[in-house]
């Protein structure tokens, strides 16, 4: 096989694994390297030899046998359509997949099929060419892009959620800043640095004719992100965990929290490198998800532990909730208060703010949002970006009054 008939078979191939990873199957990129050299000794137009080349070198356990007979016949019957350009013409394209010994054809699984159909348009959309023989992968990936970030958390799908992390990792570097005591040289600042001035003014025989300035450090601000875990919340927790754990790993001043009914730290379990046994770890930390909300009760358990500790001193807490409170709105009325008046700044994200019709008739939203400096949508990665960006320019002085949401900017809403 030539080398410009194995590029194309190549890309159909690494999209072909991706389908398969997407439905659950274990592929990598051994079993891959395995099934390109497979793939050069058998006959391309044979369906049955290359479906045989596949099954021995991409599937590895007798679980997923059935998903690798629907990812077969979804992706090869997608792209049986038309062959893209340089494709070779011995290219299998095969209209059914090889009866199993059980005598199924790999769709006896209704949902499974969606998946594995729906994972294959992706990968084939994502593997199109532009025409003129090479990949259009930059406007692919940010028409992807667009629809990741005005999609509602809510209507992800686990593939979806995945593909969002390093929007999100990327989203989550924001953090908000503060004056240190420590100084630094600086060419713009009001500080007389005496130690360098009089340093330089040996070279010019004892006259300061060079004047050495200093300013304050800028480091980062402590931020705490309380997340409500509660049944309301649960398909939106789900991309906002993943927001925390990036936001632990990029930062040491950050500290993470949930709620429902009750309060849980979470940031030890969301640090480390790997992203999944952070997730993992957490998912176990937690034990009330999709519970019950009782935020005013966990705000005060917050308040009583974490006061006296100096977390909140001087921090910008983030509170993402939908302010559904089964509790006492007046405690969380009068916690809230507590908690601004020790924090640098309160940012509240309503997932259903993103509506344009919300109003915060809630008692519980209703009770909290007097304490709020800034009120934010976070339905989807475009609310985040708001977030981001309000994180990234707060003042490095404390707000000297709340800011509500009826004063609030309009890129707030």
């Amino acid at each position: 096989m030539t080398a410009a008939a194995a590029q194309p078979l190549l890309r159909r191939l690494v999209a072909f694994g991706r389908v398969l990873r997407e439905a659950g199957a274990e592929v990598g990129p051994g079993r891959l390297q395995d099934a390109l050299l497979a793939l050069e000794v058998v006959d391309l137009a044979s369906r049955d030899e290359v479906y045989w080349a596949l099954r021995c070198t991409l599937v590895s356990h007798e679980k997923d046998l059935e998903t690798f007979d629907a990812a077969f016949t979804a992706f090869w019957e997608r792209a049986a359509g038309e062959p893209a350009e340089g494709e070779p013409d011995g290219l299998p394209v095969p209209h059914s997949a090889p009866q199993t010994e059980e005598g199924g054809t790999g769709y006896a699984a209704e949902e499974r099929e969606r998946t594995v159909v729906s994972a294959s348009e992706e990968a084939m959309g994502d593997d199109d060419d532009d025409g003129d023989g090479e990949t259009a992968t930059s406007g692919t990936a940010w028409s992807a892009s667009e629809q990741l970030r005005e999609l509602d958390f809510a209507e992800y799908s686990m593939g979806e959620l995945r593909r969002s992390r390093r929007l999100i990792a990327r989203l989550a570097c924001a953090v908000p800043l503060r004056r240190s005591r420590r100084q630094e040289a600086a060419h713009d600042g009001r500080l007389l640095d005496k130690r360098r001035t009089l340093r330089a003014a040996m070279r010019t025989e004892g006259y300061p004719l060079e004047r050495h300035v200093r300013r304050n450090r800028l480091v980062p601000r402590k931020l705490v992100f309380l997340v409500d875990v509660s049944g309301s919340m649960e398909p939106y927790a789900r991309a906002m965990i993943m927001f925390l754990q990036a936001a632990v790993r990029g930062g040491r001043s950050v500290k993470a929290f949930t709620f429902g009914t009750r309060l849980t730290d979470v940031t030890r379990e969301l640090g480390g490198h790997d992203p999944d046994r952070a997730l993992r770890g957490a998912a176990r930390a937690v034990p009330d998800w999709a519970g019950g909300t009782r935020i005013g009760d966990n705000l005060k358990a917050f308040n009583i532990r974490y006061g006296p500790r100096g977390v909140t001193r001087g921090a910008v807490v983030v509170i993402v909730s939908d302010g559904w409170e089964r509790g006492d709105s007046r405690l969380l009325g009068q916690e809230m208060e507590r908690l601004r008046r020790a924090a640098h700044s309160v940012v509240w994200v309503n997932p259903l703010a993103g509506d344009d019709d919300y109003e915060p008739l809630a008692e519980g939203m209703a009770a909290a949002l007097p304490h709020v400096t800034h009120f934010l949508p976070g339905q989807n990665l475009r609310s985040l970006e708001g977030l981001a960006e309000v994180l990234e320019q707060l003042p490095l002085v404390r707000p000297s009054r709340p800011r509500t949401p009826a004063a609030a900017a309009p890129s707030e809403r």
